[in-house]
């Protein structure tokens, strides 16, 4: 069984920040269907290849709530992907965030 489930992806730069969204297969820790929010996101080419390039992180919601998780990237074949430790805790992570109740509206 395949489960995928869509985050956004934030590319840090110096001075910006590149977000786009895709699919984490929490099978394997790729992330597929990669699509920049912006449309000047990707004119500039990967932004992990990017002088400016800081670091990557990705967010996984549920409603308001928000998990942050660290995102690996291979430059040479602008991909991007979980390693198998920070998939393993962001398994528990998701699986408490998806369990809470929505917080009530007052």
């Amino acid at each position: 069984m395949e489960l995928k489930l869509p985050i956004t992806i934030v590319d840090e730069l110096t001075d910006d920040e590149v977000r786009s969204e895709g699919e984490l297969d929490l099978g394997s820790g790729e992330i597929r269907h990669l699509r920049y929010l912006e449309p000047e996101g990707g004119a500039m080419g990967f932004p992990a290849a990017r002088d400016d390039y800081e670091f990557t992180l990705g967010i996984l919601r549920n409603g308001a709530r928000e998990v942050e998780f660290r995102i690996e990237v291979d430059v040479l074949r602008d991909r991007y992907s979980v390693t198998p430790s920070e998939l393993l805790e962001l398994k528990v992570r998701a699986a408490k965030l998806f369990s809470q109740q929505p917080p009530k509206l007052h």
